[in-house]
């Protein structure tokens, strides 16, 4: 069953979002702001061709062009500004909690501190009091475990910030995440919560590599875990949550159509799954857009849709007593009794 529901409704509806990039999720009229800033770039002479930037021909060239994105960040005040943003474009959409990804070893070439781009991200969050929004730094594997355990170190010194766990992204593809087990230990014997990214830009050996030796509360993407039925298995036995990002998948090359995305396989096997949009405007997506396409592209019904946000709440990281408030928000919103106006 395909459900006939609009973007506008969909964009009504409680949301929460576990797996979302502060520096993907600059809204482009930001960012450009930020290239005039800085003298613009000769490849992006008008915020159109900024746009136009982000279209990609595999993942190693959406990391190139993360690269090259990072490079207007150059300042505190800057993550002030994209945090301020960011935040009201997700309380748009009626994005009642998220925890998001912000990667402080991506600025150490500018001289920046971790801890003050903490400072200066949640002085950007603050502005926005309609959204919870959590922290949850990337320690970013392309530099090492030996920087991610500097950075983890330097993250513990500003956890009163509303930080909550560490990340694990970067180029999965070349660093294995076995690497950092050390780094995830210390993690959690500091308090924190942890995710990892895997199955993106590699296959499901990379899933069970993050498993075996990180441990983690939960999974980034977890795309390629159809490659393995005993890791499919594995995750529903364990309840290991997955950050799924569809379009985000689709725009790498990871899936080659939206329509080939294992999603909706995971979730009627009864893997955890959420639903989540990576890096939005560097996609040009949105978290209405991703209910839209699995409800018209994946068969997803309004129920399936109401189940992915709880899912997201049982796996955010809040405490339960919060959880559970979160939960009755949710559940108590008019938006869900639309008509779905299903089509056969």
């Amino acid at each position: 069953m395909f459900t006939n529901i609009s973007y506008h409704s969909y964009n009504l509806i409680p949301k929460i979002e576990l797996h979302l990039h502060l520096e993907g999720a600059i809204p482009h009229y930001a960012l450009w702001e930020l290239c005039q800033k800085y003298g613009g770039d000769a490849a992006v002479p008008s915020l159109e061709a900024l746009v136009k930037r982000f279209e990609y021909i595999d993942f190693p060239h959406f990391i190139q062009t993360w690269v090259w994105k990072n490079q207007f960040l150059r300042e505190y005040e800057d993550f002030t500004f994209i945090a301020e943003h960011v935040a009201r474009e997700l309380a748009s959409q009626n994005i009642l909690y998220a925890e998001v990804f912000y990667s402080p070893p991506d600025f150490f070439r500018f001289g920046l501190e971790t801890q003050k781009i903490t400072e200066a991200i949640r002085l950007g969050l603050s502005r926005v009091p309609e959204i919870e929004i959590a922290l949850v730094p990337d320690v970013v594997r392309d530099f090492g475990p030996q920087k991610a355990m500097q950075t983890l170190k330097e993250i513990e010194e500003v956890k009163d910030m509303g930080v909550i766990g560490i990340g694990l992204g970067g180029s999965e593809h070349d660093y294995p995440p076995e690497a950092f087990e050390s780094v995830f230990e210390e993690a959690r014997c500091l308090g924190f919560h942890t995710s990892a990214h895997a199955g993106e830009a590699a296959g499901a050996e990379s899933i069970w590599g993050a498993i075996r030796c990180l441990k983690p509360d939960r999974i980034g993407h977890g795309t390629r875990a159809f490659e393995d039925e005993a890791l499919l298995d594995y995750l529903v036995e364990h309840q290991i949550p997955l950050e799924v990002c569809p379009i985000s998948n689709v725009c790498t090359g990871v899936v080659s159509r939206i329509e080939d995305h294992p999603v909706r396989d995971y979730f009627r096997r009864g893997i955890l799954v959420t639903i989540n949009t990576d890096d939005p405007t560097m996609f040009n997506d949105s978290m209405a857009k991703e209910y839209q396409t699995l409800g018209e592209s994946l068969g997803f019904s309004l129920a399936d849709i109401r189940k992915l946000v709880n899912n997201a709440v049982q796996a955010c990281w809040l405490n339960e007593p919060k959880k559970l408030q979160l939960s009755q928000r949710i559940n108590d919103d008019p938006a869900w009794d639309m008509d779905p106006n299903p089509q056969t």
